[in-house]
């Protein structure tokens, strides 16, 4: 299964977050957060059918005055 993930950095840490179903982890580099994340998607789909979505996720950006 694809799926679609948002890398983001908070401090000492990355986040990876998964846009489907918000699971999220995090890890020292890019490279452990996404790697935890996919351990931690493995858990949360453990024993559960996935149904393909009938479109992926659009991503883009806004810009916004503030």
């Amino acid at each position: 299964m694809l799926f679609t993930v948002v890398v983001s950095k908070e401090d000492n840490w990355y986040i990876a977050k998964c846009v489907e179903n918000s699971v999220a982890s995090q890890g020292k580099t890019i490279e452990e957060a996404i790697a935890n994340l996919k351990e931690t998607l493995e858990l949360y789909y453990e024993g559960e059918e996935i149904q393909k979505p009938q479109m992926p996720p659009l991503i883009t950006t806004i810009e916004v005055a503030v």
